[in-house]
């Protein structure tokens, strides 16, 4: 599946991006950048970082749908708060 970054100018002026997925669902939304080379360098930041990037679990522990608590799932992909 290849994602799609389109490039955009918000309200305040400001240069942003968005990640689509192939649907065309908005995955991701980059904070604002003065200039539209920056913003550039930003999507090249997240396309060389994003796919060996680690998760951080900073949510509560989130009961399954029996009421077991998935929080010390040992193989759940993401390092969890201690």
């Amino acid at each position: 599946m290849a994602g799609l970054f389109e490039l955009f100018v918000d309200a305040q002026s400001q240069f942003r991006f968005r990640l689509l997925d192939d649907r065309g669902t908005v995955m991701a939304v980059s904070s604002g950048f003065d200039d539209k080379l920056t913003a550039v360098a930003g999507i090249d930041a997240v396309r060389e970082c994003a796919g060996t990037g680690l998760v951080t679990d900073l949510s509560d522990p989130t009961p399954d749908a029996d009421g077991s608590d998935l929080s010390d799932a040992p193989n759940d992909g993401l390092r969890h708060r201690s």
